[in-house]
């Protein structure tokens, strides 16, 4: 695969990997139970597992590759000439707030699992990746912060073609559809009436 694509195997491990997280949780959860006098309870319990394993990806795995190449764990401030191309204080802030969205989003899926029915579970995967890529459209459109001001907004300096809007058109019609089914889903069905029974004719006794 040509280096320019080398980025969509990343993007097929992510999708793999947050496609799965929903089912995953949700089993891992709900048998970490402690029962109907704390049914919460299993839920923080996964909740604390998936903080180890960010632990070990997130924490050992960066340290440990920072210890062996002999790198900085915090880089210096970066300039080409006058002009400041990389914040370190910015940016340990801003991944800090990317960890947290991360791990309220996790408690978020976990909470969900455990509050929605059976039925209700299989569109908690579905709403999540349709309000997701819809709310990073947005926020990707007319947040354009910089190494000096992170806090810059504004209108895209291209405005990308009419397919993306198109497209995020579609995904809220898919969001609608999908609350549509759920709803159909949850009306009961019609009982089936009991079937009427003819009197036979009496029959004259035999003498």
């Amino acid at each position: 695969m040509p280096s320019s694509n080398v980025w969509l195997l990343y993007v097929l491990m992510a999708g793999l990997c947050w496609g799965t997280y929903v089912p995953l949780i949700a089993y891992g959860g709900k048998n970490l139970s402690f029962g109907k006098a704390n049914p919460m309870a299993g839920r923080y319990v996964a909740f604390l597992c998936v903080g180890v394993a960010y632990f070990l990806i997130a924490v050992v795995f960066p340290l440990t590759r920072a210890y062996f190449t002999g790198h900085s764990v915090i880089p210096d401030a970066q300039k080409v000439g006058d002009k400041l191309v990389s914040n370190p204080n910015y940016g340990l802030v801003f991944a800090c707030l990317a960890g947290v969205a991360g791990a309220l989003g996790a408690l978020g899926v976990i909470f969900a699992s455990a509050s929605a029915g059976p039925d209700d579970r299989i569109y908690i995967a579905p709403l999540i990746f349709t309000l997701a890529p819809l709310l990073n459209t947005i926020v990707s459109l007319f947040w354009h912060p910089t190494s000096e001001s992170p806090f810059h907004f504004g209108m895209p300096e291209h405005m990308p073609s009419w397919k993306l809007f198109v497209g995020v058109v579609l995904v809220g019609l898919g969001a609608g559809l999908i609350l549509l089914s759920k709803e159909e889903l949850e009306i009961p069905a019609p009982k089936p009436q009991a079937a009427a029974v003819t009197p036979s004719a009496p029959t004259n006794p035999v003498n």
